[in-house]
């Protein structure tokens, strides 16, 4: 299956036969077809599965064959994402697949100066990549209207509503015009996620390819059993490998990645975290460190870290064991990323042994143990 048997455009597939793509992903073979029907999706995709592609794809093909002259561009496009980071990331797609064409887009999100983002919505703009709370500023402030709205696109649904949007979200659905395209997507499925899609979508295609519950076989895992006022000295320790040239360290409260953080940078150890309290330029500024090796270690809550694709990751590091066995997939997929080795390492207490004995089922067989280690 190739890029052409999906019967895009050729602008489409040179921009993607340059940026190196041969094959479309699972998503979009199965997504691409029915938006560019009209359909409505729900889909249920976790990032990194190339679902960017399967809305963007479509959607400036649509936008192609509709093509209108206008001395201004008419917003016809709104992707709405939960972070700053996706955000930007989408647009970047956008900007990639869309090279060969002539559309204008941007990307509204708040923790910074508006000006420059209200000067590209009134130049004019056929695609506009948002953050809720920002989007809804300049609703507010009579800068963006969204009546001309023709296809909307909602992505990680499941993080907006863990991240408190969903009130945001309902006042900006009350805005769309009754007539468009949907497109919503989703890393996972429960009865809060169903509600929000049922009030949005009409008539729906649903395509599914969460991937399989078996991590990848590229990544080696292991567990270390330790009392849980021993973890701090044990990631210590375990830091103290030089073969660790960068980990990914999570921990389930953004107080305690804040703890982490503090008590490694007091060792000598590089670190800084991203969690929902830290402000956007703060977030931005800590991957960026992190991408440029500055910094060694990136703690990160579950939800912060979603949406952010860093390559080359060597080590991830459980410094507290998901509640949700499906977690502990997404978390250890940061790492070995194209085919690339990775190593996860787990550090589990007493009162985690529960969880652990969910993700081992869930995985369907038991993660090495490591006893040679000081706090056993």
């Amino acid at each position: 299956m190739t890029f052409s048997n999906l019967r895009l455009i050729s602008p489409l597939t040179e921009a993607l036969s340059k940026l190196g793509y041969k094959q479309p992903t699972p998503i979009q073979n199965q997504a691409i077809p029915y938006i560019l029907e009209g359909k409505d999706i729900f889909g249920c995709a976790q990032t990194g599965t190339g679902k960017t592609a399967a809305f963007a794809l479509p959607i400036l093909q649509l936008l192609e064959e509709r093509k209108e002259y206008e001395r201004v561009p008419v917003t016809k496009v709104l992707v709405l994402a939960p972070t700053r980071e996706l955000a930007q990331q989408i647009n970047e797609s956008f900007s990639a697949y869309g090279v060969n064409l002539n559309f204008k887009h941007t990307t509204i999100f708040g923790g910074v100066s508006q000006h420059s983002q209200t000067q590209a919505v009134r130049r004019g703009v056929d695609i506009l990549v948002a953050t809720p709370g920002r989007l809804l500023d300049l609703i507010d402030q009579k800068i963006i209207k969204l009546d001309t709205i023709e296809y909307f696109i909602l992505d990680e649904a499941d993080r907006m509503l863990d991240m408190g949007f969903i009130h945001d979200i309902q006042k900006i659905i009350r805005l769309l015009p009754q007539r468009r395209q949907t497109a919503f997507f989703s890393a996972t499925v429960s009865p809060e996620v169903m509600k929000l899609a049922n009030t949005l979508l009409n008539k729906p295609v649903s395509v599914n390819v969460v991937p399989t519950a078996s991590p990848t076989a590229t990544v080696d895992q292991m567990v270390y059993y330790v009392n849980k006022e021993n973890k701090r000295s044990l990631l210590r320790h375990v830091l103290n490998d030089s073969r660790i040239e960068n980990a990914l360290v999570f921990t389930r409260t953004k107080r305690g990645a804040d703890v982490v953080v503090k008590e490694l940078n007091r060792n000598g150890i590089t670190a800084s975290a991203i969690h929902g309290n830290k402000s956007q330029p703060a977030r931005e500024r800590a991957l960026s460190e992190f991408k440029k090796r500055n910094i060694r270690v990136l703690v990160a809550t579950d939800i912060a870290s979603r949406g952010i694709d860093i390559e080359r990751i060597s080590h991830v590091i459980n410094f507290e064991i998901p509640e949700v066995a499906e977690t502990y997939i997404h978390r250890i997929g940061r790492t070995a990323r194209a085919g690339a080795t990775g190593t996860a390492l787990s550090f589990c207490s007493n009162e985690e042994r529960t969880y652990l004995k969910d993700i081992n089922k869930l995985i369907r067989k038991n993660i090495e143990v490591v006893s040679t280690h000081p706090f056993a």
